[in-house]
């Protein structure tokens, strides 16, 4: 007998469908029988599917936005490269985990329109880490670790950006640069350009 409480089992199905069939394909119908459970008691704990595919992103991958709401509420905490560079590490592998999952989606244009469409309305989105990022260095700007003029929204995109690329670019070569490396060497060169 299955011991694991069923939203546990049915988070871990759809992390393997998503990441398996990709999330276009992956069912509700599908993922309840994964997880040994009906579709009705999926719903019980998810509201849609979208909902779903967020909680798999929160739970099951890197977790990338309780670090930066962590370093939002405390700036000036550790170095500021060491943040960059852990802010920089988590979203390589979020980003490397969480690419295969919404790929799918990119290839049934109503299909993306409505899962944006229910991001939007549970606050979520590939846009909310870039936000986060920009507070983290306005609040470092306050504390005087980051360039009054530098623009943080632009800091912000370039680092996460180059993270998404990371997991893009390199998927169908086989040789993705080391995530501790590229994390390391985009931090310095990000903080060569907006450290104070």
């Amino acid at each position: 007998m299955e011991r694991r409480p069923a939203r546990v089992r049915i988070l871990d199905a759809a992390h393997e469908l998503m990441l398996t069939v990709g999330l276009a394909r992956a069912t509700t119908k599908e993922i309840a029988k994964a997880a040994g459970c009906s579709e009705a008691a999926l719903y019980k704990y998810f509201a849609s599917k979208e909902e779903l595919f967020t909680r798999v992103l929160a739970e099951r991958l890197p977790r990338l936005t309780p670090l930066l709401s962590s370093l939002i509420d405390e700036p000036g905490r550790g170095t500021l490269e060491g943040n960059l560079t852990e802010i920089a590490r988590q979203a390589a592998l979020f980003y490397e985990e969480s690419f295969p999952i919404a790929a799918s989606l990119y290839a049934e244009t109503q299909l993306k329109r409505r899962h944006d469409e229910a991001l939007r309305k549970l606050g979520a989105g590939p846009h909310v880490p870039i936000e986060q990022l920009a507070a983290y260095l306005r609040a470092e700007q306050t504390a005087g670790r980051v360039r009054k003029d530098a623009d943080t929204f632009a800091a912000a995109s370039l680092l996460l950006g180059a993270c998404a690329q990371r997991a893009f670019a390199y998927d169908a070569t086989g040789e993705r640069p080391d995530a501790e490396g590229f994390a390391a060497r985009l931090a310095r060169t990000l903080l060569a350009a907006v450290a104070a």
